[in-house]
């Protein structure tokens, strides 16, 4: 079995914003997040906006301060480094951002974006430098080479844009890359290719990968492990086969339910979708965060205490209190 890479534990991230004159409120992002990711494995954490999965994302590469939990990588409690302290951690990891056109610097060409980190982390033969800016360019299938190196951004395809973020993002040689919705950006053509391209970079390298999305549905491309993410917290979270063929929590129903349907013979098929707005991170209700939204709401109970995870079947955790008897 593959040795843990990431352990996340109890994780929490509050945001404090002013209201009224004196008065400061906090918004809880992420509001006591357990995960864990193995060497090589790549897991989605899936939400629709404002669930807090991008602050998780940011929170764990420590571009965020954690408020609360235990951030441990590679048998280092990184939670609290100084700013110093990380140079290792950012080495380690990398991000792939949802909007490539907004992640590139418009004014520095491919060579220079991808040659920017390697002098960051202290690569001075300039040589090597060439050397590793040619082979993530031809890792992400930016070739002939000498067709994009000199390249400006706005010279390149929304596609191309996005490789060349991934190729910036492996240039080190990371262990961990989070990709926050990597391809809700891209034209539908093209979003197989960027998802294969990931696939096919963590098979070969090895890496471990947090895919983060709103969209379900890409998650059986390649992530082995579905976390759904709600009102700043995981509700649910399985293999990724068992999550899709056996969605259990009420909203992950809900999140299956309204993919759509290439078959236009049911385009007139009513679907269930959850009434209501997600909840109000700086006031959220009591008791289970989706309990105002939920058909199977059952008054005194999702409305007073929030639910525990519960083993519903083997490897597949719930956050639900209809589960309750499965404990």
């Amino acid at each position: 079995m593959n040795e843990i890479l990431l352990n996340v534990e109890g994780l929490r991230k509050y945001f404090s914003v002013r209201k009224g004159l004196l008065g400061r409120v906090y918004i809880k992002a992420v509001d006591g997040v357990d995960l864990r990711l193995r060497k090589g494995e790549a897991i989605s954490v899936v939400g629709e906006s404002g669930c807090g999965k991008t602050t998780l994302g940011k929170t764990i590469l420590r571009l965020y301060e954690p408020t609360d939990g235990k951030i441990v990588f590679d048998e280092k409690d990184i939670t609290h480094l100084k700013s110093k302290e990380l140079k290792w951690y950012r080495r380690k990891t990398a991000l792939v951002q949802q909007d490539p056109f907004g992640a590139l610097p418009p004014f520095m060409t491919t060579k220079g974006i991808l040659e920017e980190p390697l002098i960051i982390q202290g690569v001075k033969d300039r040589a090597e430098r060439e050397e590793r800016i040619r082979k993530a360019l031809e890792q992400v299938r930016l070739t002939p080479v000498e067709d994009f190196i000199r390249k400006y951004p706005h010279m390149l395809s929304g596609g191309q844009q996005q490789r060349l973020v991934i190729a910036r993002a492996i240039i080190l040689e990371p262990k961990l890359i989070i990709a926050d919705e990597p391809v809700s950006m891209l034209d539908a053509s093209v979003r197989i290719e960027i998802l294969k391209l990931l696939q096919d970079l963590q098979r070969k390298y090895e890496l471990s990968i947090i895919y983060i999305t709103h969209d379900i549905s890409t998650t059986r491309y390649f992530s082995e492990k579905i976390y759904i993410m709600y009102g700043a917290h995981i509700v649910e979270y399985a293999d990724t086969k068992e999550i899709l063929r056996n969605p259990l929590h009420p909203y992950t129903k809900a999140l299956l339910n309204v993919i759509p349907d290439p078959d236009p013979s049911n385009r007139f098929i009513v679907k269930n979708v959850p009434s209501g707005e997600p909840p109000n991170l700086i006031n959220p209700p009591p008791g289970c965060r989706f309990s105002p939204r939920c058909s199977n709401f059952m008054k005194g109970i999702c409305d007073a205490k929030e639910p525990i995870f519960f083993e519903a079947n083997k490897g597949h955790y719930v956050k639900c209190w209809l589960y309750e008897e499965t404990r």
